[in-house]
């Protein structure tokens, strides 16, 4: 999978920073790391993390979901009950 070069992401800033140099030779010359397991490991660790980032995501937009629509049934019944006449 070919890399997005228009993007500059995190991880290629924290590598740039730490040592400039190994930042060139791995994306601009494409040399392999030594230690090629650590970066599988890393992948694999930003990867779980941004899934569940994503699932937080979608369980906070559900339960503001739920708290609207809790809110719309609680102004409907005070509706009812008003109209008859138990207030």
């Amino acid at each position: 999978m070919a890399k997005d070069r228009s993007l500059v992401r995190a991880s290629d800033i924290g590598s740039w920073a730490f040592c400039h140099r190994a930042w060139w030779l791995a994306n601009v010359r494409g040399a392999t790391h030594q230690r090629p397991e650590v970066l599988a490991h890393g992948n694999q660790a930003h990867a779980a993390h941004g899934r569940q980032v994503r699932q937080a995501g979608r369980l906070r937009t559900a339960g503001l979901w739920l708290i609207a629509l809790a809110l719309i049934l609680a102004g409907l019944a005070l509706i009812v009950w008003a109209l008859l006449g138990l207030g």
